[in-house]
């Protein structure tokens, strides 16, 4: 059987990163049967990266290349009627959510004001983890940050970043069915991927109060939510 391996779960959501959570959120609403292994070591990962899968002897990383992976080995057709635009726009959220998934971060291992509660709710859910480790993993997550760039803003101008990326998807989802219609499609498991680790996260963040505040994207966030919860038949 297909084997996800991924971030172990945070607050009630499957994978505490919104990548590992997307590829989750898409195989369930694919149906494709799997075994979910929660780990935080990713030097087994063909990109030294969670999430990856290990399919019979097929090893994927990079969460696109593994809905692509599955798509065409299991034949999913969630995606299968969508037009040339709407493919269009699914890369363009896509390339947002890769925006917001470094705020993301930012909030959780840089951000002085929500690093404690951060910290705390870790060593509350994962006891295994040690004071040493989860600083080696914030230091180690500041050098990413200023590579990237996101590590050189103050703590609100990151923030207000990532609150221009959630406004822009608040903006594409109605308020009632998905971002293409009355059915979900993979960029809904992209989308929850990332929204989740925001609403259902128990620090109140900029980002959390503007989710909660934008009953479209909670709702979404929420319907999703209790499709890929619920036991697999």
């Amino acid at each position: 059987m297909l084997t996800l391996y991924s971030y172990p779960p945070l607050f009630g959501v499957a994978d505490n990163n919104g990548y590992g959570l997307k590829v989750f959120a898409f195989l369930k609403l694919a149906g494709v049967p799997f075994r979910h292994e929660h780990i935080f070591d990713a030097s087994k990962a063909p990109r030294q990266q969670l999430p990856y899968i290990v399919d019979g002897h097929d090893s994927v990383g990079d969460s696109e290349t593994i809905l692509a992976y599955i798509t065409e080995k299991y034949g999913v057709t969630l995606d299968l009627a969508l037009t040339p635009a709407q493919r269009t726009t699914n890369l363009l959220i896509a390339r947002t959510l890769d925006d917001l998934y470094w705020v993301m971060s930012y909030s959780r291992w840089k951000d002085e004001r929500y690093w404690p509660q951060f910290r705390d709710a870790l060593k509350r859910e994962h006891p295994s983890l040690t004071d040493d480790g989860l600083m080696k993993a914030k230091e180690f997550n500041a050098q990413r940050y200023y590579y990237q760039g996101i590590g050189r803003f103050e703590a609100d101008a990151a923030m207000a970043r990532g609150l221009a990326d959630l406004a822009a998807l608040a903006n594409l989802i109605p308020r009632q069915g998905y971002v293409h219609g009355d059915r979900p499609t993979a960029i809904d498991a992209g989308i929850y991927g990332f929204v989740a680790n925001i609403y259902f996260y128990d620090i109140e963040t900029p980002l959390k109060r503007f989710v909660v505040s934008h009953e479209g994207l909670a709702q979404h966030c929420r319907t999703i939510h209790a499709a890929v919860s619920a036991p697999s038949p």
